[in-house]
This record gives C-alpha cells, sequence and structure tokens, in this order.
C-alpha cells in the first residue's frame, strides 16, 4: 500500500468587514442620517418630543424633501445645547416644623376657644 501525501488544506477567505452601520463609519465616507426614531433612540427621549423641537426648528435638523433625519453633528448639538454647567448646590427647601406642646394655646388664654360660652353677639 502506497500512502498519499497529506493534502494542503485550503485557507479560508477574510472574513467580511462588518457593514458601515454597525462600526459607524462608512469607505465612501457618507454621512449617516438618522430618523427620529433613531435619533429618539440615541437620545433617550420620546419622539414625539424630538419632532416637536425639530418642526419648531429649536434644535438642529436635516430635512430632506418632506422627510426629517439627524446627523451625528445635530444630535452632539443637541446634547451640547441641552449641558448646563453646575452652578453649585441646590438650595435645600425649607420644611414647616410640627407644632410642639408649647405652640398650642393655654387653657386660659383668649386664643383658647374650648372654654369660651358659644353666645351669639345678635341675641344680646
Amino acid at each position: 500500500m502506497q500512502s498519499t501525501p497529506p493534502r494542503p488544506r485550503r485557507r479560508l477567505p477574510p472574513p467580511a468587514p462588518p457593514p458601515a452601520h454597525v462600526t459607524g463609519h462608512s469607505d465612501d465616507q457618507e454621512p449617516r442620517l438618522y430618523t427620529p426614531s433613531e435619533a429618539a433612540a440615541r437620545l433617550r427621549v420620546t419622539e414625539s418630543w424630538l419632532r416637536r423641537r425639530a418642526g419648531r426648528r429649536q434644535i438642529p435638523c436635516t430635512f430632506l424633501g418632506k422627510h426629517l433625519r439627524f446627523s451625528a453633528a445635530d444630535l452632539a448639538a443637541i446634547i451640547a445645547a441641552a449641558a448646563e454647567p453646575a452652578t453649585g448646590r441646590r438650595p435645600t427647601r425649607r420644611r414647616p416644623r410640627p407644632p410642639t406642646t408649647t405652640d398650642l394655646p393655654h387653657a386660659g388664654s383668649h386664643a383658647s376657644i374650648t372654654d369660651a360660652p358659644h353666645t351669639n353677639r345678635s341675641e344680646e
């Protein structure tokens, strides 16, 4: 019996690059435009809030005909515009103190109405 030489292994082709929408960039450098629902999900706001602000032109956006879209630069500008610098500690809200026994009127004082006779001034 003759032994046959081992067959050379076939090389696998190199793995295909992931799609551009997964990596965030593409080979032809097309800007990525997000739909309102995608942009709202990335910003973690409601889509209605985003559409309302875009319709009033209060936030940067792109209209392709009647279609509303947001670029990555638009999203970054929305985030930057919403950022507020820290101004220190917020003032604490004062809570009313519960009444103590010293705050209650004394039985013999004019503020006590439990000992006062119930008279009607019109009957005098």
